[in-house]
């Protein structure tokens, strides 16, 4: 449903105005411009992606042809807001503590100058909590995706509090989300440590070995997961099926699974998952390992390496030993035949595997599986804490900008 505004009540001292109003709002150039005129130098742009939500990605810029006309026509200059147009990221915004002299944008990003009595500071909360609200979404929503055209930019209404009430608010807000990112960037180190501990559990655990043969000895086999044209048979319902980004290492999840039809299912009934199988990533994060648990027994995979272990090998040790460090480096590097994070069966079949009886790899790999659990819980709570407080800054963010918090004497 259509909503007139994002902020709801407001201090009866602000009136409602339109962007259009106070800023110049403006699209950059069209990248395929350059190719029909053939005219210009080339010069640095700022794309869409690179405005990220918390900063701007300047490293390696695009360049494309701009005349001495555009580049002052498409400058940006300190104090300028920036904002995604459209697309999976729109609505991000940034605004610059500096002039990018010699740089354009492209057209799908949106720049914002002052030119009324309205603080680029201020507004920049503004369009975050608009964003937050879901305002531009239910207001604005495409055949495809939610966009921030020019006009919509324009248009969008936004408190108006006096002058210096703004450099206020804008003051108290860079403080007190500083703080809260500060908190967010603290935690995060904390997620990163607990992930180098969990890491390190398992090369202490698994221990020295000195006899080590390839895996393809040890197991019943190794095979492969279905991967010419799976998407043929997908379905809204059926059998469930894994695919890479199900699987974390000791860990699968569930969100995001697709399903194949029960004709898909059974032309690829080799690939069907049993409960204690190991699945193994084969590109992107290749290595990562886990048990296929009793509950997914009997669900299919996608793109995915397939241990079944047999009697002689401890299925959560070899989890442990496959998301172990040192196995990740080993395959990382290529030392068995991954390729630029591709690890295939061959590969699989023939790494170095440690030659230890079935009741010690049951020991180790049950130590292993006990303490990555409460590890993971610890980034789990963690994860959450951090969300948290992420929601809790979204919400001092459009209290303060909508005058339900009075800021006036916390920057007093």
């Amino acid at each position: 449903m259509s909503r007139s505004d994002w902020f709801g009540d407001l201090p009866v001292r602000w009136p409602i105005a339109t962007i259009g109003r106070y800023f110049d709002v403006g699209l950059g150039k069209m990248l395929n411009a350059s190719k029909e005129s053939g005219e210009g130098a080339a010069a640095p742009y700022l794309a869409a992606g690179s405005i990220q939500p918390d900063h701007l990605v300047l490293d390696e810029p695009k360049t494309m042809p701009f005349t001495a006309d555009e580049l002052t026509r498409y400058d940006l200059r300190k104090d300028d807001i920036v904002v995604v147009e459209g697309g999976a990221g729109y609505g991000r915004s940034h605004l610059l503590t500096a002039d990018l002299p010699g740089w354009g944008y492209q057209n799908h990003v949106a720049r914002i100058r002052q030119v009324g009595a309205v603080r680029p500071g201020y507004l920049l909360y503004c369009l975050k909590a608009c964003l937050a609200s879901g305002y531009i979404e239910a207001n604005n929503r495409t055949a495809t995706l939610p966009s921030l055209s020019r006009e919509v930019l324009r248009s969008l209404p936004i408190p108006v509090p006096p002058y210096q009430e703004q450099r206020q608010i804008a003051d108290f807000l860079d403080r007190e989300t500083a703080r809260i990112d500060t908190v967010i960037e603290e935690q995060q180190r904390l997620i990163d440590l607990l992930r180098e501990r969990r890491g390190a559990v398992s090369d202490q655990l698994l221990g020295p070995h000195t006899s080590l043969y390839p895996l393809k000895r040890f197991v019943d086999d190794v095979t492969v997961g279905i991967v010419v044209n799976p998407a043929a048979w997908y379905a809204d319902d059926g059998v469930p099926a894994l695919r890479g980004l199900n699987i974390r290492p000791g860990r699968i999840t569930t969100s995001d699974l697709v399903y194949l039809t029960s004709e898909g299912d059974a032309l690829h009934a080799k690939s069907r998952l049993h409960s204690g199988d190991v699945v193994v990533v084969r590109t992107g994060q290749a290595g990562a390992s886990a048990v296929v648990p009793h509950e997914l027994d009997g669900v299919n995979a996608i793109d995915l390496l397939i241990v079944r272990p047999g009697s002689g090998v401890n299925a959560d040790f070899l989890a442990a030993y496959l998301n172990s460090p040192s196995t990740r480096s080993m395959i990382a590097e290529g030392s068995v035949g991954a390729i630029q994070g591709h690890f295939n069966v061959g590969s699989l079949r023939e790494l170095p595997f440690p030659d230890l009886p079935a009741d010690e790899q049951r020991q180790r790999g049950g130590k292993w599986l006990e303490q990555a659990e409460a590890i993971d819980a610890l980034i789990a709570g963690t994860e959450t804490f951090i969300q948290l407080v992420r929601e809790r800054r979204s919400a001092l963010i459009t209290a303060a900008v909508t005058g339900q918090i009075d800021v006036r004497k916390e920057v007093a």
